[in-house]
């Protein structure tokens, strides 16, 4: 007969046990769907990317309809060179550097159509290592410039210390901030620009389908330690009690 500190025993590992199983098998479940929604992001993009290319009077008109994100645009405009600001501590093929954001003011071609600028993600560049504060060397053309690129969301963003997101070089660009900052009517969202690496940047932007495989994994971690958790209860709760020599 269990004694009442063994009763007390049995079912404190019994609650731990139920919390522990409970847990790795929701978050498992968890990193499951993250997996799926990568999954449906991925064939969202390819899909919209599919359709025919907007033209640049579409982020002026509706510039935060959803239905938009992913779509082919194609800007023409000049470069805001010297609004141009350097996001820290991104990477690309596995390699820590800057994202390049320049603004494009774009080109109405008709006489009372307002201003518009719009926020470019132009491209990746490593960083100096010896020197943080080091600019990279990118070119930036001067003139009229077409841009092909799909609309996005802007940047996201990382954490940063006070003080972080000023100066040419920030951890993160907040569009309205930036927006009061400069005077510029930026629309909403931001611009990815695509196709091969040119004026010193690369733009082999990451695809959300690419790490959905470390998702599964993840879930698969989380349901094997929930596995070994409920063997080593009933082993030691059940098992090994009558193993022993009475």
């Amino acid at each position: 007969m269990p004694t009442p500190l063994r009763s007390v025993r049995f079912w404190l590992l019994t609650l731990g046990a139920v919390i522990g199983v409970a847990v790795t098998f929701s978050l498992g479940l968890w990193q499951w769907g993250r997996a799926h929604e990568k999954l449906a992001l991925q064939a969202q993009l390819q899909a919209r990317q599919a359709l025919p290319a907007l033209g640049q009077d579409t982020l002026r008109d509706a510039p935060r309809a959803p239905d938009l994100l992913h779509r082919t645009v194609i800007l023409r405009g000049q470069w805001l060179a010297a609004q141009t600001v350097y996001l820290d501590n991104r990477q690309m093929q596995a390699r820590v550097g800057f994202f390049v954001i320049t603004p494009l003011r774009l080109s109405s071609g008709q006489a009372g159509v307002p201003d518009a600028v719009v926020l470019v993600q132009r491209g990746w560049v490593p960083r100096s290592f010896t020197d943080r504060q080091q600019l990279p060397a990118i070119t930036t053309p001067p003139g009229e410039v077409t841009v092909t690129g799909r609309i996005a969301p802007a940047p996201s963003k990382l954490y940063a210390f006070e003080g972080a997101d000023t100066g040419p070089i920030r951890q993160n660009l907040d569009l309205p901030a930036f927006r009061a900052e400069t005077g510029l009517p930026l629309v909403e969202g931001s611009v990815q620009q695509t196709g091969a690496p040119s004026e010193g940047l690369l733009r082999d932007w990451p695809v959300p389908a690419s790490s959905a495989d470390k998702n599964y994994g993840y879930a698969f971690q989380w349901w094997a330690l929930c596995g070994v958790i409920f063997l080593l209860y009933v082993w030691f709760q059940f098992i090994a009690p009558r193993r022993r020599p009475v």
